[in-house]
């Protein structure tokens, strides 16, 4: 599971993110312990404790003395928050940058996403009210 290029810690620590991402994780719910998640991976414990305390440190997991590590409250909103910023620094900037660079204007980069927005809306979503076009600095919040 953990044979990527990056250290096993830091994949370990993504894969918590992205569980807690996408649902699979909730707000105070308690995620394997260390022991647990070294012995299920087949991992050294002291990686798999690096890649907790990281996400101690971030705010992701707290610890309750004990009992074990629990998804920290508000963790959901944080990653959500972080990835979108990430989102677009990493994607959108870019690729705006490189349509300046070919003398694309942004309107036409407008135009082609409110098309693929509209495609991918359900029909019964587009009979309801229009969608406002949020403005370019809302996009990341």
């Amino acid at each position: 599971m953990f044979d990527g290029p990056e250290p096993i810690y830091v994949q370990i620590a993504d894969h918590l993110r992205a569980q807690v991402l996408s649902g699979e994780l909730r707000e105070e719910e308690q995620v394997m312990s260390t022991t647990q998640f070294a012995t299920t991976f087949r991992i050294n414990p002291a990686t798999a404790a690096k890649a907790f305390n990281g996400l101690v440190d971030e705010g992701v997991l707290y610890k309750r003395r004990g009992v074990g590590m629990f998804v920290a409250p508000g963790a959901h909103e944080t990653l959500l928050a972080a990835n979108r910023a990430a989102y677009v620094a990493e994607v959108l900037d870019p690729a705006l940058d490189r349509a300046e660079v070919l003398g694309i204007p942004l309107s036409t980069v407008l135009d082609h996403v409110r098309r693929r927005a509209s495609a991918a809306r359900p029909a019964a979503a587009q009979t309801s009210a229009p969608a406002q076009d949020p403005r370019p600095d809302e996009v990341t919040s």
